[in-house]
Order: C-alpha cells, then sequence, then structure tokens
C-alpha cells in the first residue's frame, strides 16, 4: 500500500495515574513464588517491566478514549465538521453493544455523516485503523479520520493473580501460561489522519504492508470464561516462547516486504516505533531486522504490555520527548497475537 494524499498529522495519549510495581505483583504473589521456589524479582528480570499504570476502578474505556480524542483533534487545529471516521481500536470497549465509537462519537461531537465503529485485532486494532482511514483518505471519501483506543489491564492482572492464588495444585507451567498476562499495562492514544491538502505539518504517511500466519492464532488467547475463572474478569494464555519465536519470524518477512513497498533501505531509516512487549522481544525483534536499538524508543519498562495502543503510545510520547525530528523517516512495527503483523512508513 502506497498514500500519496495522506499525512500524520498528530499524535496524543492520555497515561492512567496509578504505578503498579512488578515487585508488588510479586508480594501478592508470595505464597505461589514460596510454594514453587520461584525467585523474587523474576518478572522484572524476565520481561524488562519495572511497572505498570491502571485506571482507576469504574471506569470505561470510551471515557478515557472521548479526552484522548478530545486532545488530538485539539493538537491537530483540524475543524471537527471535517473528520469523516472514528475508529475506536483497542481490546478493551465499554461493552459488547452498541461500539465504544459511539459513546465517543457523542463526547467528542463529530459530524452525524462520520463513520462510527469499533475495530478490534489484538495488538494491532488501532493500527489496522489506521490503514482503514488512510484509505477512506487516499481514495477521497473523507478528508479526515481519527483512530483512538484506551486499554485498561487492571482487571486481567487483577484476576491472574487471583487465580493463580487459588490454584493449590499450581504448577510452574501453567505460571508460565499466565505470566505474560501479569506485564499488561493500561493507557490511551489516538491519531489523526487527514489529507495533505488540509495538512498543517506535512507529516505523510508514505505507505504500509500487511502479513499474517493464522498458524499461530492459539498461542495467546483470552477471552471472559466464568465456568473456569468464577468472576466476569478476563483471563488469558500464552505461549509465551512459541510467540515470541513466531512473532520475530513473522516480523521478518513483513519487513523485507515493507522495505520493498516503500522502497526504503536500512540506511535511509531514522527511527523505529515498536510494539511494546518485554526486553528480550525488542532485542530478538531488532537484530532480526538489522536495525540498531538507539533508533527505539522503548516504554515498556514503565508501562508494561499496553496491547493496541503500546505503539501510538510510545510513538506520541517520543514525539513529545524530542526523539522524532523534522525530515526523519519513522517505521511503525506493528504485531499482533493472531498472529499478524502491520508496517507503517511515516516521513515526519
Amino acid at each position: 500500500m502506497r498514500y500519496r494524499h495522506v499525512c500524520l498529522e498528530a499524535l496524543a495519549c492520555t497515561l492512567p495515574p496509578e504505578v503498579v510495581s512488578s515487585a508488588s505483583i510479586e508480594e501478592r504473589l508470595a505464597a505461589v513464588y514460596e510454594r514453587l521456589q520461584l525467585p523474587a524479582g523474576r518478572l522484572e528480570l524476565m520481561t524488562g517491566i519495572r511497572e505498570r499504570r491502571f485506571w482507576p476502578r469504574g471506569v470505561l474505556p470510551g471515557q478515557i478514549s472521548a479526552q484522548t480524542a478530545n486532545a488530538v483533534i485539539e493538537k491537530a487545529g483540524i475543524d471537527r465538521s471535517q473528520i469523516g471516521a472514528l475508529i475506536h481500536g483497542s481490546v478493551c470497549r465499554d461493552q459488547l453493544e452498541p461500539a465504544t465509537a459511539a459513546a465517543v462519537h457523542h463526547a467528542t461531537g463529530l459530524p452525524a455523516d462520520s463513520l462510527v465503529c469499533d475495530l478490534s485485532n489484538a495488538c494491532l486494532g488501532l493500527l489496522n485503523g489506521v490503514l482503514a482511514v488512510a484509505n477512506m483518505i487516499e481514495l477521497g471519501q473523507i478528508r479526515a479520520g481519527l483512530v483512538v483506543g484506551t486499554e485498561m489491564g487492571r482487571d486481567l492482572v487483577e484476576g491472574t493473580i487471583d487465580s493463580l492464588l487459588a490454584t493449590h495444585d499450581l504448577t510452574r507451567q501453567q505460571v508460565k501460561l499466565a505470566f505474560a498476562s501479569l506485564t499488561i499495562g493500561s493507557g490511551s492514544a489516538a491519531i489523526l489522519l487527514c489529507d495533505r491538502r488540509l495538512s498543517r505539518t506535512g507529516r505523510r504517511l508514505v505507505g504500509g504492508v500487511l502479513r499474517a500466519d493464522t498458524s499461530a492464532h492459539q498461542l495467546c488467547a483470552g477471552g471472559i470464561d466464568n465456568g473456569t475463572a468464577g468472576d466476569s474478569r478476563p483471563r488469558m494464555q500464552t505461549d509465551s516462547e512459541a510467540l515470541l519465536h513466531a512473532g520475530v519470524r513473522l516480523a521478518g518477512e513483513t519487513w523485507t516486504a515493507f522495505l520493498d513497498t516503500l522502497g526504503w533501505g536500512l540506511d535511509s531509516i531514522s527511527k523505529v516505533v515498536t510494539h511494546q512487549v518485554g526486553k528480550v522481544h525488542r532485542k530478538m525483534l531488532l537484530e532480526r531486522l538489522g536495525l540498531n536499538p538507539l533508533l527505539d524508543f522503548p516504554t515498556v519498562e514503565f508501562l508494561g504490555n499496553t496491547g493496541a495502543v503500546a505503539l501510538p503510545m510510545t510513538a506520541a510520547l517520543g514525539e513529545a520527548a524530542g526523539h522524532v525530528q523534522p525530515g526523519d523517516r519513522v517505521a511503525w512495527l506493528g504485531i499482533g497475537s493472531g498472529l499478524s503483523s502491520v508496517m507503517l512508513g511515516t516521513e515526519w
């Protein structure tokens, strides 16, 4: 996919107020660690995640998404009447029906003739939303569109802790399958795209590619199962090692197609933004793609894995920190369970 008329006009993010350290999670799991003789500090040592953040209890994803959406609109300075699409792309939603995007649309005062929908694809929902909006802009169907999402990790992390504590015949293998659930954090991100003739920044979305390896769709799976978990909080099981290798392999294949499609070489890429999973994933991914780690802007150490908002939230924080400069070519390297990969190229 190549774009001639699409600009990535503005990014915004909202960080939750409550900080939860990996050490505090392990303190809650002290009985499990003692029984299975697991070393303290294992969670941070293996993942590099020092802490993650949670929203206050009772807050809905759509409430936070509306705040982030309003922030990105104000930042872009685009009249709301020009925004012809609103896509809510996070895993977390207010309810099954109606779309969370409906509440966000109402709270942001966008036009009645806007496309309003949720789009879910594990950790790639927002990037898939970017492609959908970019295609509409390129076709001349809309002048601008907004993609937003909010992930809420508290219930998954706390539900996993409670399940581990309640399983008295727990094995090391069961802990291993639940381990990735303890890395989850929370956050919110929004991306506003527009036609280049409407743009004030001229930051182009040059193009992108996508690839899928659905033979790996069972390596990470989660949801709400009242019969097993005993409550309405989600649970997830992840074969972290197999998922790591399958994901990096798929990313390598996507990267080759990405460079070919955009006509970019390694030496022409100024910065990269990666999906935030953990330190081992980041190291293996960058090595596989032949990229210098200094090109990346990691946030996983203090935000954890924030699902579909991880990459765009990191991009927004990287921009605010001055990591990305005018004139940079920036590659967004997305990967999500399923498995799917989306890579986007931008010129800042």
